[in-house]
């Protein structure tokens, strides 16, 4: 029979995590089964993105591989932890066990934390398909690409400056660290894979930005010159 409290690998060691068992996969399957899994999705995306709408730009079809990514990461890999919160220790499917490796970095994950559970659902129900709706919306040209687009990256900017806020806060406030001491959990795990959502969505949120003012300021010209007709 398994202890309610086991002793796991996760800080702060105080942590509760019940029914803790270890990854019964090497970290290395489950990182080669997460690259060659995306690299074929997004692959097969991008393929059908050439056949069926070749005059897309180069730029448009990055931007649909970036947004498509992002949606099937929050709709079913934060799903995935959405639903399975409060198993997690035990979780020993193939997303249960990259959740448990990352929260090597964060054990937050481990524990149903409030303001992680929070974020992540509305993440899930409300950002993951705004993402897919932006992909839609690149694809077909629509003219509410960039406010969706703009909307849906000022999300993520502004959920993982809370994401860090809170967990810094704790760890140099409270001197409570949720994160091992080595620092490859710190810096690959914890800081560089959430970073990425946020230089690349900063980017996009700035492209929207540029075009939103770039039409507004040819609507002023052409109003103007209308007007000293």
């Amino acid at each position: 029979m398994l202890s309610e409290n086991p002793r796991h690998p996760y800080y702060p060691i105080d942590t509760v995590i019940a029914q803790y068992t270890p990854n019964e996969t090497s970290l290395l399957s489950l990182l080669t089964t997460a690259s060659i899994g995306t690299t074929a999705v997004l692959s097969a995306v991008f393929i059908l993105v050439r056949i069926l709408r070749p005059s897309l730009s180069r730029a448009d079809q990055i931007a649909i591989l970036w947004f498509f990514l992002s949606g099937t990461m929050h709709c079913l890999f934060e799903g995935y932890f959405m639903l399975n919160h409060n198993r997690m220790g035990s979780a020993q499917d193939f997303f249960g066990q990259l959740w448990k490796e990352y929260a090597l970095s964060d054990s937050r994950y481990m524990t149903a934390d409030t303001m992680v559970l929070c974020m992540e659902t509305i993440t899930v129900l409300v950002w993951g398909p705004l993402c897919l709706l932006v992909v839609y919306a690149i694809f077909t040209r629509s003219s509410l690409r960039h406010p969706l687009q703009m909307t849906v990256c000022l999300s993520h900017l502004y959920g993982d400056s809370l994401y860090y806020a809170t967990s810094l806060y704790d760890h140099y406030v409270h001197e409570r660290s949720y994160c091992r001491p080595e620092p490859f959990y710190f810096w690959v795990y914890y800081f560089l894979m959430n970073f990425i959502w946020i230089v690349v969505p900063l980017y996009y949120f700035l492209q929207s930005v540029r075009t939103i003012q770039n039409a507004f300021e040819r609507l002023e010209t052409t109003s103007f010159g209308r007007k000293t007709r």
